[in-house]
């Protein structure tokens, strides 16, 4: 879903009071909890964070889940393992409602990615 938003806060009061905002929450903390130095913008009508035009990672809730864009997932060591149970593809999670977040790597997903951006590696979504 696209959301018409100027800045997070807008953006947090759009979506709907359900499961999707839970997540989206969750996941957000996860990322600035990690990484207070990364920029919370909207870019393509949704959540991106990064720095200089260098962006980490992008949030979005969609009607089915939640999704939280990487530039490329296979650059992230053991990604296969930490992201066990969910459904992505090159550079998108899938974060579904019956997902328990804390019972998975995505944290530790989340850590690598920024670690490798924190090195200068090439992390662009």
């Amino acid at each position: 879903m696209q959301y018409d938003a100027k800045n997070y806060e807008e953006y947090i009061e759009m979506l709907e009071e359900d499961w999707r905002k839970e997540k989206l929450l969750a996941i957000r903390h996860m990322i600035l909890e990690y990484a207070p130095e990364l920029e919370e913008v909207i870019r393509y009508k949704m959540l991106n964070y990064g720095k200089d035009d260098h962006y980490v990672f992008a949030l979005n809730a969609q009607k089915h889940y939640v999704s939280l864009y990487v530039g490329t997932i296979e650059k992230v060591e053991n990604a296969e393992s930490l992201l066990a149970g969910y459904n992505y593809g090159k550079g998108c999670i899938r974060v579904k409602k019956t997902i328990k977040i804390e019972d998975t790597g995505l944290e530790q997903f989340i850590h690598k990615t920024i670690n490798m951006w924190r090195a200068g590696e090439d992390t662009d979504c």
